[in-house]
C-alpha cells in the first residue's frame, strides 16, 4: 500500500479491532483479535500486546504494517503503559493514544456533541459539547463505584441470595437459579467462590443476564436490582449533562443495556435529553479521531457492519 492511510484501534477488555482507511475515509481493511489492554511490566504482557496489535493491523492492511498519516488508539485501562511500545512498533506522523471512552463517544456521536453512558462490566458516563469540552462521571472501578454495571448487578444478586440464605432478606428466584448456574451447594459457598481467581470479575458480571431474565419472569428482587442500577446510571449521566454547555443526546453503550427493564427505567429518569443508539462503533470513532489529528473532516464509507 503506497497511498496515504489512517488507522483507528479499539483495544478493549474482551477484543481488539483495527480499521484502516484511505484519505477519502473509505475503509480498506479491518482486523480483530482478543484483548490487548493488560500490558503491565511482565514480558508476556508486552509480547501479547505487540502480537495482538500487530496482527490486527496486518489483517486490516493486507498483511503489512505500513506507515500511517495519522492514528488513534483507544484502550480500556488507560493509555499510559502503551504509547511507548506503539512508537517502537509503528511509523505514524500524527498520534493520539487515549481511552476507550473517548473513542466510543466520538463513534457514538460521529464526532459531534453528546454523551455516552457505558455499562458493561463497569460504568462511566462521558460527554463532549460543541466547544470540544469533555466531562466524565463514574468509571471508578469495582472497589469504589461501577454502579449499574454488570459486576455491580451481579454483586447485588449475590447479596440478595445471601440475605435469603441467612433469613434476613426477601425470597427471590435468583437464589436457586444462581446456585444451579454455579453448582454451589449454598449461597455462602457461592460467595466464597466469587472471591477466588477462578471467578474473575468479568465472569461474575455475566450473571447480570440471569438477573435480567428473572426480572422479566416477575421476580421483584431482580427487578429492584435493575431499577437501582438504572438510577445510578441516570445519576452519572445527569452529572455530565449539567456540566456541558450542550448535550443534546445520550447513547447507551455496553452489554448491560440489553436489559429492556433497565433501559426503560434509565430513560424514564432522563430530563431534557434524547436517548439514541450510537451512530458508529468505537473503532470507527478512533478512526475519526485520527482524521481530526490530520485536520481532515471525512464521512467514513465502506464500514463493516460491526461498526455501524
Amino acid at each position: 500500500m503506497n497511498e496515504e492511510l489512517f488507522l483507528g484501534i479499539d483495544g478493549g477488555q474482551s477484543s481488539t479491532t483495527a480499521l484502516v482507511a484511505d484519505a477519502s475515509g473509505r475503509i480498506v481493511g479491518r482486523g480483530s483479535d482478543g484483548p490487548c489492554n493488560h500490558v503491565k511490566s511482565a514480558a508476556e504482557g508486552r509480547e501479547k500486546f505487540i502480537r495482538v496489535i500487530g496482527g490486527c493491523i496486518r489483517a486490516a492492511a493486507n498483511g503489512s504494517i505500513p506507515a500511517f498519516r495519522a492514528a488513534c488508539f483507544g484502550f480500556s485501562g488507560g493509555p499510559t503503559d502503551k504509547e511507548g511500545i506503539l512508537r517502537e512498533m509503528l511509523h505514524v506522523e500524527h498520534w493520539k493514544v487515549t481511552t476507550d471512552a473517548m473513542i466510543a463517544l466520538t463513534g457514538a456521536t460521529a464526532g459531534g456533541a453528546g454523551i455516552i453512558t457505558i455499562a458493561g462490566t463497569g460504568n462511566i458516563s462521558f460527554g463532549r459539547d460543541a466547544d470540544g469540552r469533555t466531562v466524565r462521571a463514574g468509571g471508578w472501578g469495582y472497589l469504589f463505584g461501577d454502579e449499574g454495571g454488570g459486576w455491580d448487578l451481579s454483586r447485588r444478586a449475590v447479596r440478595a441470595c445471601l440475605r435469603q440464605h441467612e433469613g434476613w432478606g426477601p425470597a427471590t428466584t435468583l437464589h436457586d437459579k444462581m446456585l444451579a448456574a454455579t453448582g454451589a451447594r449454598d449461597a455462602n459457598e457461592m460467595m466464597h467462590w466469587f472471591y477466588t481467581e477462578d471467578w474473575p470479575r468479568k465472569r461474575v458480571a455475566s450473571f447480570a443476564r440471569l438477573v435480567d431474565g428473572e426480572a422479566e419472569a416477575g421476580d421483584a428482587v431482580s427487578r429492584a436490582i435493575l431499577e437501582e442500577g438504572a438510577a445510578a446510571l441516570a445519576e452519572i449521566t445527569a452529572a455530565v449533562q449539567r456540566q456541558l454547555r450542550e448535550a443534546p443526546q445520550v447513547s447507551p453503550v455496553g452489554s448491560v443495556w440489553r436489559s429492556r427493564i433497565l433501559r426503560a427505567a434509565f430513560e424514564k429518569r432522563l430530563v431534557n435529553i434524547r436517548c439514541v443508539p450510537p451512530l458508529l462503533g468505537p473503532a470507527a470513532g478512533a478512526l475519526l479521531e485520527a482524521f481530526a489529528l490530520a485536520g481532515r473532516a471525512v464521512t467514513l464509507s465502506n464500514l463493516p457492519e460491526t461498526e455501524k
